[in-house]
């Protein structure tokens, strides 16, 4: 049987060192990085994004960042496709490849594709998240108990899609992942998480804002208003661009928008966390210990 090229998925949430690491692997094992994150694909949305430094970029070739403009609508789908071209191309050259980034979705998108989900419904979205987590996940469990059993009650992500997806299909989210059995897999995937601990967690985050701010972030959005990019597009709607957006328009001060998106950052961390520790088969290991065992694992692509 013909086996498949492995590929190294490096996750966790925003601000654990993911990028670093990830350059530092592919320095040490000769492999390519492809984004896994939902915000990196836009062009000219770099300082509130974290995208890698030029200078880290011009070390290590990245892909699936800077694919479109911020007003083109992306998707899960639309970029696995991209992804996995860009990994396809990667191995094919006889180098490693490095999933990177926090973007849950997108992860998951590219090692086992998606189930043919209906579009997200703007309105009932909105209803469903403004519920508390409990009162969301018994309502999850009343209607889809199956699908409830494998998500956690604070996974308000998967719980809101769960139950948007029963509303719209009028079929249960669990039944559509029984018959896609999330088989289409061309890659061997070693899921690995960086684990860092809560505190000093949020005070790279409470730095990391900083540093955008001292980057030039109002400046970055400044010039994509300047280009047509309004407040209301998806993408400047996301973490650092809605509060810039705010603060531009006279709505909040300097300061408050800072607070802003440091507390946002901050909670999407949270987030992450709960999602990635659902995903089956991961394993969450301190950065020397990941580096161990995602060096271990890439270089068993050469003995094939």
């Amino acid at each position: 049987m013909e086996l498949r090229p492995r590929v190294l998925a490096l996750v966790g949430p925003t601000g654990s060192g993911k990028t670093e690491l990830a350059c530092e692997l592919a320095g040490r094992c000769d492999a390519e990085v492809i984004s896994a994150d939902s915000m990196q694909v836009y062009r000219g949305m770099d300082i509130g994004t974290a995208k890698p430094s030029v200078e880290q970029r011009a070390r290590v070739p990245h892909h699936a960042i800077d694919v479109v403009d911020p007003d083109d609508p992306m998707s899960a789908g639309r970029y696995a496709a991209i992804a996995r071209a860009a990994a396809q191309d990667v191995l094919a050259r006889g180098k490693r490849a490095i999933l990177c980034g926090g973007s849950g979705l997108y992860a998951r998108a590219f090692v086992g594709g998606l189930i043919d989900g209906p579009e997200a419904d703007p309105r009932l979205r909105s209803e469903l998240e403004a519920l508390a987590s409990e009162e969301l996940y018994a309502k999850l469990e009343a209607a889809d108990p199956e699908a409830a059993s494998g998500i956690h009650p604070n996974d308000r992500i998967r719980a809101v899609r769960a139950l948007e997806v029963l509303e719209l299909k009028r079929s249960p989210i669990s039944s559509a992942h029984a018959e896609h059995g999330f088989a289409d897999q061309p890659f061997q995937v070693l899921w690995l998480a960086v684990e860092i601990d809560r505190e000093p967690l949020r005070a790279r985050l409470a730095r990391r804002v900083d540093e955008m701010f001292e980057a030039g972030l109002v400046e970055e959005v400044e010039c994509l208003q300047s280009a047509g990019y309004e407040r209301e597009l998806k993408s400047m709607q996301s973490i650092g661009y809605r509060e810039i957006g705010q603060l531009l328009a006279g709505e909040i001060d300097r300061p408050q928008a800072r607070e802003a998106i440091t507390t946002a950052t901050r909670r999407y961390a949270k987030r992450q966390r709960t999602w990635f520790r659902a995903e089956p088969g991961l394993v969450w290991l301190a950065p020397d210990a990941l580096l161990e065992r995602a060096l271990e694992f890439l270089d068993g692509a050469s003995s094939r």
